[in-house]
């Protein structure tokens, strides 16, 4: 595990960039704004369900990748850096779709929200990419339970995530009538996450591999 500041690191840049717009979030605003903070809160139960499927595999994967080669190392380095750039610069470019408070009635069927929202992460391939960038840069190379590490940090962004987005469901529903300016923050939200993104990307490219 990473000493204190690290670990203060990891978990105020897991709530900036879980604070950021994306499939997941704009998923719990959507019902937030159609049915209500319940209604959002049980969509934000389902993405947090999700996150721990993508955790496992990452970890499953981390644990061969850790046994590979230095080239093997370098072609998952640069291929999460360039993820992590094209993130960066994606959310530096966005613009944050509006939502109409009107747009439908409250959906009464929750077990049907929450396995949707289960869904929604888990069939991101993006999210398990997600975790294969981010979380190695936050394991001392000479860690010797790496894969281990990686599992902790995981269950750690996972549940640092839930208060982010369970609060995202409260305030989207509080704030059903004064969308301009959930805009206005989501906008800076992007542009933050933005720069985070870029910077963890380049910091990523230029990581040695371990043995090395």
């Amino acid at each position: 595990m990473p000493d204190l500041p690290q670990l203060l690191l990891f978990i105020v840049a897991g709530w900036l960039l879980n604070l950021t717009p994306g499939p997941d979030v704009l998923y719990i605003v959507n019902h937030s704004l159609r049915g209500g903070a319940r209604v959002g809160m049980v969509a934000a139960l389902g993405i947090f369900a999700g996150c721990f499927v993508h955790v496992a595999v990452a970890t499953i994967g981390l644990g061969a990748l850790l046994a590979t080669s230095a080239m093997a190392f370098t072609v998952v380095k640069v291929i999460g850096a360039a993820y992590l750039l094209w993130m960066g610069v994606r959310l530096l470019r966005a613009s944050t779709p509006g939502w109409s408070p009107d747009a439908a009635p409250a959906e009464p069927d929750m077990g049907r929200v929450f396995r949707r929202g289960f869904l929604t992460n888990v069939l991101n391939p993006k999210v398990a990419l997600f975790f294969l960038a981010f979380l190695p840069q936050f394991i001392a190379p000479d860690t010797s339970h790496k894969t281990l590490a990686f599992l902790a940090l995981g269950v750690l962004f996972s549940v640092n995530a839930l208060p982010v987005t369970l609060g995202y469901a409260w305030v989207a529903a509080w704030a059903a009538r004064r969308v301009q300016r959930v805009r206005q923050a989501m906008h800076w939200l992007d542009r933050a996450a933005g720069l985070l993104f870029i910077g963890f990307g380049l910091k990523l490219a230029f990581t040695d591999h371990p043995a090395q």
